[in-house]
């Protein structure tokens, strides 16, 4: 069976690191390079390395650091080594990936205990893009979206590509990347693109005019220079807030699978936001801070989408989504909260409060998903595209404009005058957000989506016996839901348009602050 490297979040004085692990015995810390993602790099150190506990940590300004603010070397080495040292690490080997190089005396000097042995693997390489000023091109994110295949492009010459003549093909080194590699190295160093491309620029000026001590040209040239010690000691310290109030992420492993959340706020009353399916709970930052004041706040990512686990299932229903929420909950020993959720997080919402009615004392439910047969059909045949990552990233073009076109059209395959929507193109930075979460769901990303479409809320809906307030915003695709709602004439169930869609990118200040206002009153009563 193969290994599994899994997710971890600590936090600095200055932010989140990142990490990844896998396997069991003695401590080897490796810091990511540039060209590979974290999770790539454990994997294949894991199979190079036999008999070591393997960490990767992400530098900051990269996948799940990439809000840590770090910039200068000694700034990055302090967070990297204190991240190691709240992972549990004490005596260790040290590698470094490709740029990363530049950071190895720093994080070597800044680690508590000076390591075994520090190596860098493909420093050769790195020292060859700096001395040919290879770097990323412009990264700015553009509305028509090739700024991700332009970053593609990028990473995979830098694999395919000799380092001194890039009309050549390498022929040394590991093995060139498959296609769901570089689409996992894409959606890691595509978080924040521009720090990624900063990140680059400063290693690449701070690398070595010479060879380093130590340098191995392959992951498995370095396992043979390496004989792993002692067993590691100490275990992963727990997830902490960080001290400025900043949104923080935490993983929690649960009977069912690793979720991913957001989370805010501190003492008091438990919130759980559901999400809409496909990507990522990432968009809905603002309802999470929102509901934060006076309350812990958190999103989660459903199980097969965004950063949560993706555990092999046949078909998901809204009743293995309600599942799994319960699951958390109980995993986190909460156990009574309010929920939040928005059209596949609405209908969870539901069905979490039915079929486990102690977790759940007041619900929200924004745009509850009510589908006539007839078009059920059609969305299920029509909606949703499979997007394989291929050599070529052809992949991203199909995200990026599906994305794109759902905000023109609904449903957004129905291309035609009288479909157009009057919600208007977000911003490419928005764009780029909500494919970055498309990106992290990957081939599963349709699961929850289905099974939200395929419900049946009217029948469901009524069964309900908590206090529940059914909302949309006026430009909401599903909007459709007040209306069926008030025909069910349900006496706990209130129903209300609130001004604006306010996890929607720049809504009115204004409108978003009153839809707000009403999501608090009704979850304080």
């Amino acid at each position: 069976m193969s290994e599994t490297a899994r997710p971890f979040y600590v936090t600095t004085a200055e932010g989140q690191i990142r990490g990844w692990r896998v396997g069991a015995g003695a401590d080897l810390v490796a810091i990511c390079g540039l060209t590979l993602a974290a999770e790539t790099i454990a994997l294949r150190l894991a199979r190079a390395f036999h008999g070591w506990r393997i960490t990767v940590l992400e530098p900051p300004g990269i996948g799940g650091s990439s809000e840590h603010d770090a910039r200068s070397l000694a700034e990055m080495a302090a967070a990297l080594a204190a991240a190691a040292r709240l992972a549990g690490v004490d005596a260790c080997a040290l590698i470094c990936c490709d740029l990363a190089a530049a950071l190895a005396p720093h994080v070597a000097a800044a680690l508590g205990a000076k390591p075994e042995a520090t190596l860098s693997v493909g420093a050769v390489t790195a020292r060859a893009w700096a001395r040919n000023a290879i770097a990323p091109p412009d990264l700015t994110p553009r509305s028509d979206g090739t700024h991700l295949v332009a970053l593609w492009s990028f990473l995979r010459d830098r694999h395919v590509l000799a380092p001194d003549d890039p009309t050549q093909a390498a022929r040394d080194g590991d093995p060139l990347p498959s296609p769901h590699e570089l689409d996992a190295a894409l959606a890691a160093f595509a978080v924040r693109p521009l720090r990624y491309a900063e990140l680059w620029r400063t290693l690449a000026a701070a690398q070595p005019a010479g060879h380093l001590a130590r340098e191995a040209a392959s992951f498995d040239a370095a396992a043979a220079r390496l004989s792993p010690g002692a067993p590691a000691a100490r275990a992963l310290a727990p997830t902490t807030p960080p001290m400025d109030g900043r949104m923080w992420a935490d993983e929690i492993e649960t009977p069912r699978g690793r979720m991913h959340l957001r989370r805010a706020g501190g003492a008091g009353p438990p919130v759980l936001v559901i999400p809409t399916g496909g990507g990522s709970s990432s968009q809905f930052a603002p309802v999470v801070h929102g509901l934060a004041e006076g309350r812990q706040a958190f999103s989660v990512d459903f199980l097969g989408n965004g950063l949560s686990a993706k555990p092999p299932r046949e078909r998901v229903t809204i009743a293995d989504l309600a599942d799994d929420m319960a699951a958390l909950l109980e995993t986190m020993r909460l156990e009574s909260v309010d929920v939040w959720g928005s059209h596949t997080g609405a209908v969870v919402a539901l069905e979490l409060a039915l079929r486990h009615p102690r977790l759940v004392r007041r619900l929200v439910m924004e745009g509850p998903v009510y589908v006539a047969p007839d078009f059920q059909a059609d969305l299920l045949a029509n909606y949703f595209p499979r997007f394989e990552p291929d050599t070529w990233g052809r992949h991203l073009q199909t995200i990026w404009n599906w994305r794109r076109d759902m905000f023109l059209f609904w449903p957004w395959y129905r291309v035609a005058r009288d479909a157009a929507r009057r919600l208007g193109l977000p911003t490419p930075q928005h764009l780029h957000d909500y494919a970055i979460g498309i990106l992290e769901s990957g081939a599963t990303y349709d699961g929850a989506y289905r099974a939200a479409f395929s419900y049946d809320t009217r029948s469901r809906l009524p069964l309900l016996t908590q206090p529940a307030l059914v909302t949309a915003g006026p430009n909401d695709m599903l909007v459709n839901a007040l209306a069926e709602t008030r025909a069910l004439a349900l006496p706990n169930v209130e129903v209300r348009e609130t001004p604006t869609t306010m996890w929607w990118p720049d809504p009115e200040p204004a409108a978003a602050a009153g839809t707000l206002a009403v999501y608090r009153r009704f979850l304080d009563a």
